[in-house]
């Protein structure tokens, strides 16, 4: 019955999108691997609606070209505009800016600050947050209790964009799952921003193996900063018994894992998000409703089941 339901959907948005929706999107960076994933998934969902064009935008991190986007999106006059945010907090601002302009409004993937106060035609796409930040603490306690280093670990966190609710959330969530559980005695040794890059979390970790801390396990709030991680690791000769963390589960996190080097990472489905995103988009756009969040799960992968996820994003 699901799957009757679901083809129905799309056979519904496929005949209403014959009106040739314009669908503007700006991407936080089309630099990240992970908002790469989503661009790939949102170009992939609007070629099998007919119709559907997107005008896809780099915002190259910088708030104030991603307001220039939107603003240039309304002045245009497209049906629909995608986002992921550059700076959560600039959520009010454009969703005031889209409302005025009477275009809906679909965030994805960044949690906007405003998620409580979404105008009408407007909604967010993407995962709870704070889901991935404890299912990878949960498995890395156990690998940990594994080396009996469950009481006395030294943990070092290597968090995204501090203007991002996505790396708050999952900082927040692994400093409580390790309180609450087995691995309450675990330090968490430092904790700071690489800014979601490979090579900012590879300068950290080396900050921190020259500075002579020891380090049992790193939580990565991204696969790119685990892998960052690793690097470091390996350039300094270090033996790869320590448990590292990362999350989304991209191509070359789950190359990482395979070669022993990753430990534990959490799927984001990117395809989802962004088929979600545009689904939502072109829904708004017809002047349907929708709900004003939609959750897409995250999962567990460890290298007992990581080849479930070789094409998943």
């Amino acid at each position: 019955m699901k799957s009757i339901c679901v083809a129905a959907i799309l056979a519904a948005l496929t005949t209403t999108a014959a009106s040739a929706e314009t669908i503007g999107v700006s991407m936080q960076s089309f630099d990240n691997n992970f908002q790469t994933l989503l661009r790939e998934g949102l170009q992939a969902r609007a070629s099998k609606l007919t119709g559907v064009n997107l005008q896809i935008e780099d915002a190259q991190t910088d708030v104030s070209k991603q307001r220039s986007q939107v603003d240039n999106f309304i002045a245009s006059g497209v049906d629909a505009i995608i986002m992921t945010l550059a700076d959560t907090s600039a959520a009010t601002g454009i969703s005031e800016a889209a409302r005025k302009a009477g275009i809906p409004l679909v965030y994805l993937n960044l949690e906007p600050e405003n998620i409580d106060k979404l105008p009408e035609k407007q909604a967010y796409v993407g995962s709870k947050e704070t889901d991935s930040g404890r299912l990878g603490a949960e498995a890395a306690c156990e690998l940990l209790k594994k080396k009996d280093k469950a009481s006395n670990a030294q943990a070092y966190i290597l968090m995204g964009d501090l203007a991002h609710q996505a790396s708050r959330d999952r900082t927040s969530s692994v400093k409580a799952t390790l309180a609450a559980g087995d691995c309450k005695g675990v330090t968490i040794a430092d904790e700071q921003t690489a800014a979601w890059t490979r090579t900012n979390a590879m300068d950290l970790t080396t900050n921190w193996l020259t500075a002579g801390r020891p380090i049992d396990v790193i939580f990565a709030n991204n696969d790119e900063m685990a892998l960052g991680a690793i690097q470091a690791l390996k350039a300094s000769g270090v033996s790869m018994d320590d448990v590292i963390v990362g999350i989304d589960a991209t191509q070359d996190a789950l190359a990482a894992m395979a070669a022993g080097d990753l430990d534990v990472t959490v799927f984001q489905n990117a395809k989802q998000q962004a088929a979600s995103a545009v689904d939502a988009a072109v829904a708004l756009a017809h002047g349907n409703s929708v709900d004003k969040e939609v959750w897409v799960p995250f999962e567990l992968v460890t290298p007992k089941n990581m080849t479930e996820y070789a094409k998943k994003n």
